[in-house]
């Protein structure tokens, strides 16, 4: 009763994929490291309101530049740029978020855990 055999007392489950060692653990978190400082230098521009507006954001969801034409800028109606501004922002974000998945999903292809990036 108190062999444990080649296990070596790990429980494993049947055709359960063998979980990383330690090193392949480190080669993984030095590699997302590594990408998550390239994103930072990446940027996505979103320009709507046809130029009117655009939010230039890096990777790491940070706001990088805002350009606003002149020409929209009505003190009458200040709502519109504002709607504008939300819209480009948004779009950056939605933009960056898509860089952020294509850049980090050939490390974390293995790991699909909802919400991770």
């Amino acid at each position: 009763m108190g062999s444990k055999g080649k296990g070596g007392g790990r429980f494993r489950v049947p055709g359960a994929p063998a979980m990383p060692g330690m090193r392949q653990i480190e080669e993984l978190q030095s590699q997302l490291a590594a990408a998550q400082q390239a994103l930072a230098e990446e940027t996505v521009t979103a320009t709507v309101g046809g130029g009117a507006v655009s939010v230039t954001m890096n990777g790491q969801q940070e706001v990088k530049a805002v350009k606003i034409d002149p020409a929209v800028v009505d003190p009458e109606d200040v709502e519109m740029l504002q709607d504008l501004l939300v819209a480009a922002f948004n779009e950056a974000l939605a933009q960056s978020h898509k860089l952020v998945e294509a850049r980090m999903a050939p490390l974390t292809g293995a790991l699909s855990i909802p919400g991770l990036f």
